[in-house]
């Protein structure tokens, strides 16, 4: 870089610092009037130089920085290998579409069954729908809202090929006994960790275990580039169909601004296309456009390194909050499953049987005070409209699932909660206790 763009650059992200800095000293918190958001990006200057330093190569396309996140996050959670997409959603979609790719050995085919539960969000189950197969929907546990791993054996067929699962809110599922179950009878493990980077489970971090794990970093999760996802995976068999699953279904492994990698780009024979076709315009697989751009990743390379202190945030004002809540005797607070150190997503709270008030009441009383809620996610998933027809098994009964959808919402922790927020939410928590509608 010459002398003068580099200066020229210096005082540009210099200005673009100092304008952050300008910006957010605007900001004052003011109890009940300060809306306190569930989740949302919490970043500073240097996630906007960052931003405008990409931005100056002008390279919009995933590239450079893309390479670089993608081996942190795989260093981070002990991966061999790491794709980033656009989305977590999209990452779900890719994780299960490369297990039903003709290019795998035994893949999965539709009609098959995939065991996952009904309480979570629509994307861990969308793409089980999507590809003809049957979602085999079990209860959860009513304390961790996990999966209830003693029900995955009575829900096995003959046309179970998979288990696609998340940790609810942060907090790690079952794994010892799922693992124990899909290596029993050969199935695979899909592993959405969206909602839960940094949580452990016997000390190891969650997105390490299944045969394929997905991230999200929408703005509310643990780090964020916007939006974008990953798919993680130790197999380099599914990697490989991975990258032609993001990238159009090519045959082609070029990265960018590569042409002959495989050294047979004019001399290969494909199907019966011509001999020596361009291996770049060679499609093995019905695939998409789901890559990113390396300006959200120069983001997220920024959130790499916040990410410990953001987890110790969320752990924090999870025990505070949590305390609070305590306080109010027909609240529940969802538990950490046994064993798991739990990245927290939200404080996921349950009304009890005998509460004297019902959701909504309590939820339009803490929406007036400014704190935002929300419900988990889809409730029960089967009960939604978009499921009307669909074609599923559900294995024994889903009563704790309808708990949820019936009682059960939660608020933010994330790291944008300051202690002045974080005092004022418990406030408002411990006060429920004298509600009345």
């Amino acid at each position: 870089m010459e002398d003068k763009e580099k200066r020229l650059r210096e005082k540009i992200l210099g200005l673009v610092r100092e304008y952050y800095a300008f910006h957010a000293a605007a900001g004052e918190f003011v109890p009940q009037r300060t809306r306190i958001p569930y989740g949302g990006r919490v970043y500073d200057g240097e996630e906007l130089a960052a931003l405008v330093d990409s931005s100056l190569d002008f390279w919009l396309t995933l590239g450079e920085r893309g390479r670089e996140f993608s081996g942190r996050l795989a260093k981070y959670l002990g991966r061999d290998h790491c794709l980033l997409v656009n989305s977590g959603s999209s990452a779900n979609l890719l994780a299960f579409a490369a297990l039903c790719s003709p290019t795998l050995d035994n893949p999965i085919k539709p009609g098959d069954e995939v065991i996952t539960v009904a309480a979570g969000f629509p994307t861990t189950v969308n793409p089980v729908i999507q590809y003809g197969c049957v979602p085999v929907f079990v209860d959860i546990d009513p304390h961790t809202l996990n999966v209830d791993a003693s029900l995955l054996e009575p829900a096995l067929s003959s046309k179970t090929r998979a288990v696609m699962i998340a940790h609810m809110a942060g907090n790690p599922f079952e794994v010892e006994s799922v693992l124990s179950f899909v290596e029993k009878h050969g199935l695979y493990l899909v592993e959405d960790n969206c909602d839960a980077l940094g949580s452990r489970y016997q000390g190891r971090l969650t997105g390490s275990f299944g045969h394929l794990a997905t991230q999200s970093f929408y703005a509310s999760h643990h780090i964020t580039m916007g939006s974008g996802g990953a798919v993680l995976t130790d197999n380099p068999e599914l990697h490989r169909i991975l990258v032609s699953l993001r990238d159009w279904g090519r045959d082609c492994f070029c990265g960018p601004g590569e042409d002959n990698r495989c050294g047979k780009r004019f001399s290969g024979r494909h199907g019966s296309l011509p001999a020596g076709f361009d291996h770049k315009y060679v499609y093995s697989q019905l695939g998409y456009n789901l890559q990113p751009l390396d300006l959200q990743a120069a983001i997220g390379l920024v959130q790499m390194d916040k990410l410990e202190s953001f987890i110790k945030i969320r752990r924090e004002n999870h025990q505070v909050l949590g305390e609070a809540a305590s306080l109010v005797p027909w609240l529940r607070v969802q538990q950490a499953t046994p064993r798991s150190e739990p990245s927290w997503f939200g404080l996921v709270l349950t009304l009890a049987g005998d509460a004297p008030v019902d959701r909504r009441c309590v939820l339009e009383y803490l929406e007036e005070k400014n704190i935002q809620t929300r419900l988990v996610f889809a409730g029960n998933i089967i009960r939604q409209p978009a499921y009307r027809g669909v074609k599923y098994r559900v294995a024994g009964k889903l009563t704790n699932t309808d708990l949820v959808m019936e009682r059960t919402f939660f608020i933010g922790v994330y790291p944008g909660i300051d202690r002045a927020r974080r005092d004022y939410m418990a406030v408002v928590l411990s006060g429920l206790k004298n509600l009345s509608c």
